[in-house]
């Protein structure tokens, strides 16, 4: 049911992944196409996301968890990343898109855990309420999708200066939240808590510490999608490749009104198990597709994407929240995003670029891409991590609801 705190929380999804997918998706296009970087190039700005992941994380949900409210870090996070966007825009050498594009990435990332922290807190019955919020995040970037598509940018600059200006909007936004404060406000810092290794107490549960190993291989896979499916799609001359991946958030929006059920019915292993099927699934589909009568494997590939990343991104982050203390679920969910969108994530930015390079050929100074044996890597790696959990992972637990944890533990 829409009430004011969930419109409002809403809201603050459907702009944060505005930003995201304005330029996130054909930031790839750009480079290569435009620049005329090379794969191995344009995977280490890509990187540069996953990169920061891995090194801000931490510090804001420390900062988060322990001095300043959530809703006020966001807001400044906002407001400087408005204008390294507009500088990503004014250069076009490597050195100096990858040095704006990491000191951009360095304040947009931590964004993703503290609107996912923001929402948690303030919610009473996270596993029924938060994948309404999280659908928004989902509409957001499907309007992103849409407008850069149909506006016909996609190898230029605009996608950059669209997300400066949404960025300025959210800054502002921000600051309308509800109050978000602190958790462990008074409590001593030391080195452990600024490194935020208070969370890695989690990793003693052997079920968490699978599930951590999984998402950390599982987002290599995933970011040779996100890297190069845009490229793949324009270089096959596919016109609106951009608005055609949104169709991706429109079926996740779908999904996700689905999740409250889902976590009703089925085991939380069934869950994981069933998004990483479906992305081998996705990959085999991008590998046998082609631009004639095998265009609708693109546009399944396409629309699984609702389970892909419902079944196991957003079940991983509400599971993280489960298992964590009350006071650490910042800091655990900085833990996840360092994880996934940081270690994951940069791993496979670098093995996504050399893998365009390697199933690249150039004869006359004209390159030509194996993009089958691309996705083919991609399948077999989801493929071996799907094995990994049903074999590993025993934890027989379903999502939950704060209230129902805490009426099961007493």
């Amino acid at each position: 049911m829409l009430t004011p705190l969930t419109a409002r929380l809403s809201f603050m999804m459907f702009l944060n992944y505005v930003i995201w997918g304005a330029w996130y998706v054909t930031l790839s296009t750009y480079l290569t196409a435009t620049l005329k970087f090379s794969g191995t190039e344009a995977g280490a700005i890509f990187g540069t996301t996953a990169l920061a992941c891995m090194i801000s994380p931490f510090f804001v949900g420390l900062i988060a968890d322990r001095f300043f409210a959530a809703e006020r870090v966001l807001a400044t996070l906002h407001l400087f990343g408005a204008g390294l966007l507009y500088l990503v825009t004014r250069v076009s050498s490597f050195g100096a898109v990858y040095a704006a594009m990491l000191a951009y990435s360095l304040c947009f990332s931590p964004t993703l855990a503290l609107t996912t922290s923001i929402s948690l807190r303030q919610l009473k019955d996270t596993s029924r309420e938060f994948p309404f919020i999280r659908v928004f995040a989902s509409l957001g970037w499907i309007a992103a999708g849409a407008a850069i598509g149909m506006l016909r940018v996609e190898t230029s600059s605009t996608p950059f200066l669209l997300a400066a200006g949404v960025s300025v909007v959210m800054s502002l936004y921000s600051l309308t939240l509800p109050s978000t404060p602190p958790d462990a406000s008074g409590q001593p810092v030391t080195a452990r808590t600024i490194l935020g290794l208070d969370a890695l107490v989690m990793l003693k549960e052997p079920s968490f510490r699978i599930f951590v190993v999984a998402s950390i291989l599982a987002c290599i896979p995933l970011t040779f999608y996100f890297s190069f499916t845009n490229a793949y799609l324009n270089d096959l001359g596919i016109g609106n490749a951009a608005g055609k991946m949104a169709l991706g958030q429109v079926s996740e929006v779908g999904v996700m009104l689905l999740m409250p059920i889902v976590f009703r019915t089925l085991r939380l292993k069934t869950i994981l198990l069933l998004g990483l099927t479906a992305w081998s699934v996705r990959y085999f589909l991008l590998a046998a597709g082609d631009a004639g009568g095998g265009m609708w494997m693109f546009y399944l590939a396409i629309l699984l994407h609702g389970v892909c990343f419902s079944f196991f991104f957003v079940t991983g982050q509400l599971y993280t929240d489960q298992e964590a203390p009350a006071n650490l679920r910042g800091t655990a969910q900085g833990l996840l995003t360092f994880l996934t969108y940081g270690v994951g994530m940069f791993a496979g930015s670098i093995l996504s670029g050399a893998a365009v390079d390697v199933f690249t050929t150039v004869s006359n100074g004209v390159a030509a891409r194996n993009w089958r044996g691309f996705w083919m890597s991609s399948a077999l790696g989801a493929l071996a991590i799907s094995l990994l959990i049903a074999i590993f992972f025993r934890s027989r637990r379903k999502v939950e609801s704060r209230a129902e944890a805490v009426a099961a533990a007493d």
